[in-house]
């Protein structure tokens, strides 16, 4: 849209205030307001059904608003939503006084006429919503026009704009069978074999593969990951179409970045095995259109459903997911393509935190409804760098790494470097923080090799310093930041050593921070205080940081806090920790052209949190964008 000229914008800040006709009351429902939040109140299933539908500002009454924000929180956080919960998530927030306290909740709760009438209620309150934004924006647009602007046009179009807004604001169901997305089915096939013993979990398709993992396993978050052009969509959806069609499995596909159009189109191409150029331009062969019918009748049956909204949510994959459940049974697949693409939390620190919460809400997800996720990622561009352009764990996070010298603490006081770790496989317990500030103690589950990388040494004006790489991240009274975005003076979460002058961790602010040089090395001080559990983290302050060089690096996973105190101070760890496996596509004609390995691809299993790590080989029929299992010898 052409941008206004100057004396529309001078209107808009003026009319909101007079566009509503005097005397009128514009159109609410409150008693639907708080049967809506009662029934969230009791019900989880009756969240499901309302963040499908309503959002905070279509409550007419902000306390309600208000609630439904804490509510929606909790249940995104994968927590219960009760009136004594949502008690607390208003008093940290400081509304529950605003609110009217604890005793609105139990109201609400007690006076809820139905929880399975929450979605209706819930579409009341948006039908409500969306009458008032039609009568603000018909005030909005008569301002437009009383104010006569210059460019008659510009004001057209910015009125058009306003119109195409009130509709866009619905919550539309971008849930579609396939079905309803192709030509009337065809007779459908038999399927092709009948699945081995051997695969306990949900069988892909693709056999080498599915030996090595045992099929996907229910409640199990497992993350794909490859560069552009490599094929995780590929893979993906021959892995969607093999569940959905030769397992009558239920599929739920959400793609963020093709449409239901692109994403049929691939699927009918794939099992069609048709020249996907021809499919494109319509420039088919008489030989097509008998793969194209029955690859029609094949999909036409599978119980395989597309959601191309490209503004998702994982707390609206949760509800949409959670609903078709309970509407047709249980769901044998969920497929996300991809997790980078996805919308988090508006307020996170930053946008590495904010895909790491997506992660942890996709495995929440997973558990919650005891199915596989298989979500797509893309890598870091760091591996272009290398003459291996293999991927490896540390492609995948958003956090950097250490080098094998650098010492964890143990929850029993003890040290452990991280080279010790990775040669011997061990899991201990280590000291970590929680979302407090607490120390906690934590299960370190997996140390790993990350590869050769610059490494800096970061010095703190105690004498407390870790080595890191420049993009590891530290805990701040900001959040988690990388160490390339550090300076001196700045202040960075360590452990607490009983000194007077330390400051809590939790909600520190510019004019709570202690001055000064904080604590002292512990490491030079062995029979000082150790951190032990329920104690608040302590500040030190960096001093600055220099390059050390490019050696060898690690990096570990803790279970739950993701994060671990290395030399003293609080250090993340990777985006991968919540996922239970963890798989690449590559392809070594994407780098070489020539490459003998033409028309192949590995699949390499990185990281399985209950099975063997290793590699599994797939042709890729490159006309037909899809992987096949090679030839067994």
């Amino acid at each position: 849209m052409a941008s206004a000229p100057a004396s529309l914008e001078r209107a808009r800040s003026s009319r909101r205030q007079n566009h509503t006709t005097a005397g009128r009351v514009p159109p609410y429902n409150l008693q639907a307001e708080e049967s809506l939040l009662g029934a969230m109140l009791l019900s989880r299933d009756a969240i499901a059904a309302a963040v499908e539908i309503c959002s905070a500002d279509h409550f007419y009454k902000p306390a309600h608003g208000h609630v439904y924000d804490a509510i929606c929180s909790l249940y995104a956080a994968g927590e219960g939503a009760d009136p004594v919960t949502v008690a607390d998530e208003l008093r940290r927030a400081h509304l529950l006084d605003a609110i009217g306290g604890p005793a609105t909740l139990i109201t609400l709760q007690a006076n809820t006429p139905a929880t399975t009438n929450a979605g209706r209620y819930a579409r009341i309150v948006e039908e409500h919503a969306l009458l008032r934004r039609m009568i603000s924006v018909a005030g909005e647009i008569a301002e437009i026009g009383y104010s006569v602007p210059e460019d008659v046009t510009a004001a057209v179009d910015e009125a058009e704009t306003l119109v195409f807004e009130v509709a866009d604001r619905r919550v539309t169901d971008s849930l579609h069978p396939i079905h309803e997305l192709l030509s009337p089915a065809l007779d459908r096939l038999e399927k092709l074999y009948e699945r081995g013993d051997t695969i306990t979990g949900l069988a892909t398709g693709y056999l080498d593969l599915d030996e090595l993992l045992s099929g996907l396993q229910a409640s199990n978050l497992i993350i794909l990951g490859g560069r552009p052009s490599a094929g995780k969509s590929a893979f993906a959806f021959g892995a969607a179409a093999h569940a959905a069609l030769d397992q009558h499995a239920t599929v739920l596909l959400f793609s963020l970045e093709m449409s239901h159009s692109e994403i049929t189109q691939r699927l009918l191409c794939s099992e069609a095995r048709v020249d996907s150029t021809r499919i494109r331009n319509g420039k088919l062969q008489e030989s097509d259109w008998p793969k194209i019918s029955h690859a029609i009748g094949r999909l036409g049956e599978a119980p395989l459903y597309i959601d191309d909204n490209p503004n998702l949510s994982v707390m609206e994959i949760r509800a949409k997911a959670r609903r078709l459940q309970s509407r047709i049974g249980k769901i044998g697949l969920i497929v996300v393509d991809y997790i980078q693409l996805m919308t988090g939390r508006s307020n996170a620190e930053n946008r590495q935190v904010e895909v790491s919460e997506i992660s942890r809400g996709l495995k929440i997800l997973a558990r919650e409804l005891d199915v596989p996720v298989l979500a797509l990622s893309q890598l870091s561009r760091n591996l272009e760098m290398r003459a291996d352009k293999r991927p490896m764990l540390a492609d995948l996070r958003e956090s950097g790494c250490m080098p094998a010298s650098v010492r964890l603490q143990r929850a029993d006081n003890t040290e452990v470097t991280l080279g010790e770790l990775v040669a011997s496989g061990e899991q201990p317990m280590v000291w970590s923080i929680d979302d407090t500030g607490q120390v906690v103690a934590r299960r370190l589950i997996r140390a790993f090799a990350s590869g050769i990388k610059t490494v800096y040494r970061i010095r703190l004006t105690s004498g407390l310093h870790v080595d890191a790489t420049a993009n590891h991240r530290f805990r701040t009274p900001c959040g988690w930041r990388r160490l390339d975005e550090l300076h001196p003076g700045d202040l960075l979460a360590v452990a607490p050593l009983g000194h007077a002058d330390h400051s809590l961790l939790v909600g520190a602010g510019a004019g709570r921070l202690p001055h000064g040089p904080i604590g002292s090395d512990r490491r030079r001080d062995p029979e000082g205080p150790r951190p032990s559990p329920g104690r608040p983290a302590a500040w030190g302050r960096l001093a600055d940081a220099i390059r050390i060089g490019d050696m060898e690096t690690y990096d570990a996973t803790v279970e739950g806090t993701h994060n671990f105190i290395a030399e003293g101070i609080v250090a993340h760890n990777s985006l991968e920790q919540d996922a239970d496996v963890v798989m690449f596509v590559y392809r070594d004609e994407v780098y070489n052209p020539e490459s003998p390995d033409r028309g192949t691809a590995e699949i390499i299993v990185a990281k399985q949190r209950n099975g063997p790590t290793g590699v599994a080989h797939l042709a890729f029929l490159a006309p037909y964008t899809r992987f096949a299992n090679v030839a067994r010898v």
